[in-house]
Parts: structure tokens; sequence; C-alpha cells
């Protein structure tokens, strides 16, 4: 996570030194479009194949890719192609990487354990946000894009060998479905499955798997609505603290220094939220904790709008920061907990594709209505979807009563 930090830091710089800022702009955003179009076919390989096989694989290929664009920026100026490529590449592999991960804890841990690892992974996150910016900046300080990308290689280098270390265990035994047996017992003899099997009936059984996730998440009684929730919260969160935040901090006054007081407040706060499910490893009535953390969380998003200072806005932040944090890593650890293993890479796929596909699209739509009806009344309607995320949690009662295993 570093060294991906790192790596949009490089490319950002190299983008814009390469070309124009609408053209910068063009090369950052063309790995979103293969995350979100490829995220629910990586969620199948991811299932199909193991998750530790495809984590390792995706890994050493976006390692290659950072490091051939580092050594041909240090040869040449190539200009904007290359960086291009590699964001397409980068996208690709992140649509079958991140899945991968998603799907990794229940192989490596038991059930009892998945909350505590699903906040140290939100402690991770944090970590490499705080970490990753300052490293990008500093490399390209040093030597410009091409140091920045080594950097990030290297720093991802270092990843591989860590995951290749990492032991799974063979899934728990299942007999309610024959196809996931099948696939276990391909991966236990070391054989990936549909191996010699024709193009076009592996494609057709790709598809039944992918079909299969879906229809295991939309008749569970509590991944469904957890699902939605999680949409809602999404939708009405990622608008507000990321281009809201900016052009509220412009419309203060507050400044750069007053914004980055602001996000280490949000930052802080999400963090010790992290660092608390880490800790306890379980928190009871997690159902009812997330519904209530979402709904004050949204009531915080709200304030926000109408904080006086800088100084009640970092306080608030860091509210929003916390229950944010808690009502994430929580439903997170739900997801976790009640799929099914055999599914989960699927599962995080679709959890994947609501936060980084749809949610980034209330953004633009954010930005656009706060200049016509100016920051307050969009935090207010942003913090009303959020809160809807609450209320599903509240009314659906298999969600509402969920509990995380001890």
């Amino acid at each position: 996570m570093v060294g991906d930090s790192v790596y949009y830091i490089a490319l950002s710089w190299a983008a814009v030194q390469a070309g124009t800022p609408s053209q910068a702009g063009v090369v950052m955003s063309v790995s979103a479009l293969p995350r979100a179009v490829l995220m629910l076919g990586g969620g199948v390989i991811a299932d199909r194949l193991g998750p530790r096989r495809v984590a390792i694989g995706s890994d050493a290929v976006r390692c290659v890719a950072v490091l051939a664009v580092a050594g041909l920026l240090f040869l040449t100026s190539p200009g904007l192609w290359p960086l291009a490529l590699l964001a397409l590449v980068f996208g690709t592999v992140d649509a079958v990487f991140m899945p991968a991960v998603g799907a990794l804890p229940a192989r490596v841990t038991g059930r009892g354990q998945l909350a505590r690892v699903q906040g140290m992974r939100s402690l991770a996150i944090r970590f490499a946000s705080v970490v990753g910016a300052p490293l990008g900046g500093l490399g390209v300080a040093v030597g410009g894009a091409a140091a920045a990308f080594t950097l990030a290689g290297l720093l991802i280098a270092v990843s591989v060998p860590l995951l290749v270390s990492v032991r799974v265990r063979e899934l728990p035994p299942d007999d309610n479905t024959a196809d996931k047996a099948t696939a276990r017992g391909s991966t236990a003899m070391g054989v990936p499955p549909l191996m010699g099997v024709p193009p076009r009936e592996r494609s057709r059984a790709w598809g039944s798997d992918l079909v299969a996730g879906l229809r295991h998440i939309r008749r569970h009684r509590v991944l469904a609505p957890l699902m939605l929730a999680i949409a809602l919260g999404d939708l009405g969160f990622v608008g507000p603290l990321n281009v809201g935040l900016t052009l509220l901090a412009d419309e203060r006054g507050w400044g750069a220094a007053g914004m980055g007081w602001v996000l280490a407040g949000f930052g802080g706060g999400a963090g010790a939220a992290s660092l608390l499910l880490t800790v306890r490893g379980r928190l009871p009535h997690a159902g009812q904790v997330a519904a209530y953390a979402i709904l004050a969380g949204s009531v915080a998003i709200g304030a926000l709008a109408y904080a006086p200072g800088v100084v009640a806005a970092t306080g608030t932040a860091l509210l929003i920061g916390l229950l944010a944090g808690l009502s994430g890593v929580v439903c997170g650890a739900l997801l976790q907990t009640q799929a099914d293993p055999a599914y989960l890479g699927r599962v995080t796929a679709v959890a994947g594709l609501v936060s980084l596909g749809f949610a980034p699209l209330s953004m633009p739509l954010s930005a656009a209505a706060i200049g016509v009806w100016g920051t307050g009344p969009v935090f207010v309607v942003s913090a009303a979807v959020c809160g809807l995320g609450g209320v599903v949690v509240l009314c659906v009662r298999d969600l509402r009563r969920a509990e995380l295993p001890g």
C-alpha cells in the first residue's frame, strides 16, 4: 500500500511534466475504468485459482510494470503513452489483486480473528496514506519521477516475498454445493480449476461462477442489505470528504494548512477506530454498532459544513473519522465473517466495485451541486444519503442482530 501511494504521486508528477493538466487528468483516470469493469471478473479468478496465487502473481506484474517505466524514464523522455499504458496495466491488475487480498484472511486465520485482521488491514491503509505521500514527494524531489517510480517498484517488490511467505489453509468442508468442492479439490492438488477445458466451456464456467457469487449475495439475509448500506454510506461520504472539503476550505479561507488539519483529524479518528477493533478483536452487537455509527457520522458530516473555524472543523472531522472508521471496519468484518469463504473473492469484488466504481461518481456531482447551491445544502443532502445506510441496517432484523464471532 505504501508502494501504491508512492506510485500515484510519481504518476501524477510525470504526467503533469509530460503533458497539459487535462492530459494528466486523463492519465490519472485511465486505471479507474478497467478496475471498475473487470473487478467482478477478478473476484471469480481469485476464488477459482486461489487468492494466494492470484495475489502473488498480480503483485509481481505490478512490480515489473512500475520498474520498467522507471527504467524508461531514466533513459529517455517517452511522453504520455507509456504512463497511460502503465496506468491501464495497474488498473487491470488491481481488479484481480484487490479481490484476492480480500479473500485471503479467511484462509489465513479462524473466524474468531477475522474482525481483528480487518482492523489491522485498516491500520495498514491509514499508515500507508500517512507515510506514502511524503515518501513519494521525497522521491520526486531527489530524482524526479524516475526515482519515485523506482522507489514505488522496490516497495512493491518487498511485498512479493512477504506474500509468498504467507501460508494458507484449506477451506472448511462444505457439501452444500458441488462446484465449491470441485474448486477446492483442484486447488489442493495444485492444478488450477478448468485446466484443459475448451475455451467456450471455460468462459461459460467463469460466467456461472460470477452468477453464483451474485446469487450468494442476493439471497443472503445479511450480505445483501449490508451491501446496500455500504453503497449508501459511500455515496454520501466520498463526495463531501473529497471534493467538498477542498471547496469548503477555499470558501471559508482556511487555506491548505487548515484543510491539512481537517484531514489529519479525519485520519486520526479513523486510525483510532481501526486500532480499537485490532486490540479488542470483537465488538458486541456489531450490527447495531455499525448502524448507530453510520447515523451519528452522517450528522457530523452535515455539521462540518457549518463549523465556525478550523479548530471546530478539525474536531468535527476527528469525530467523522472515528465514526466512519468504526462503521467501516465493522462492516468489513461482517463481510468477512458472514460470507462463505469460497465466495469471498466475489463478495470482496462487489464491495470494491461499490466503493471504487460507483461512489466516486458522487464527486463531480457534489462539485457541480456546490457550485449551484453552496456547501451547506450539499453536505446536508450527502449526510442524509449516508444516514440512509444506517436506516437500512436498523430496518433489516438479521443485519441489525448480526454479531462478530468470538
